[in-house]
């Protein structure tokens, strides 16, 4: 197996998504520098952030994120390879150690369902995939919680929230999910899963849905979080 992927790398070389540096044959996805220049989120972030994102709606019993997204860093890098250079195997790399951090954080929340935040489906036929959904796969794959992808869906395409505010935001996502007739979350827990959360408003209008159609509790968690 080692050779094989010496032989796959001398022909068909990696590069790390951050600094484009070739990657070794011991180096899967990301470069150990650039991975490690990452900054994590602590617990006292952790709880500001769940504290002004979340805990007014009451909607989201918990929240947790892996990283701190800086403009012009690495992980702004890494991110548009995810969502813009077909590099989605990124994402379920990432996704598996979102899953190793956590793992006994969603144990005790008694997660029954991952859900990736749904693409509308014109924004998913223009990309190719759903960003969220390698994530999600990857804490999947980490913790052996099923990833739920058909019971809630985007109903209506949205402009990006990237340049609005947190109004804004709002009114912008507000409608755009709605619930499969034959969904079968009634009573479970569901974490949500999305790559960046910045203002929450995407995440709250999602989990008021579920909530709305009869799930116990609603969770998330990102890959990294933003001001």
């Amino acid at each position: 197996m080692y050779l094989f992927t010496e032989i796959f790398d001398f022909f068909l070389p990696r590069f790390c998504p951050s600094c484009n540096k070739n990657l070794t044959t011991e180096e899967r996805i990301i470069c150990p520098e650039c991975l490690g220049k990452i900054q994590r989120v602590n617990e006292e972030r952790l709880q500001l952030e769940y504290q002004k994102k979340f805990l007014s709606k009451k909607i989201i019993s918990g929240f947790t994120s892996l990283y701190l997204f800086e403009k012009d860093k690495e992980l702004q890098a890494i991110i548009h390879a995810i969502k813009y250079n077909q590099r989605f195997l990124i994402g379920k790399f990432l996704g598996k150690l979102v899953g190793k951090n956590f793992e006994i954080l969603f144990n005790d929340w008694q997660i029954d369902f991952i859900i990736p935040i749904p693409l509308h489906h014109l924004k998913k036929a223009e990309r190719g995939y759903n960003q969220s959904f390698y994530i999600a796969k990857g804490i999947g794959k980490q913790t052996n919680i099923p990833v739920n992808v058909y019971s809630i869906k985007r109903k209506r395409f949205t402009q990006s929230q990237t340049l609005l505010n947190q109004k804004e935001r709002e009114e912008n996502i507000n409608g755009a999910f709605s619930i499969h007739r034959f969904s079968n979350i009634t009573g479970k827990n569901i974490l949500l899963v999305d790559d960046v959360i910045t203002t929450g408003a995407t995440i709250n209008e999602c989990g008021k849905v579920l909530i709305d159609n009869g799930v116990k509790n609603v969770y998330a968690a990102s890959l990294a979080i933003a001001d």
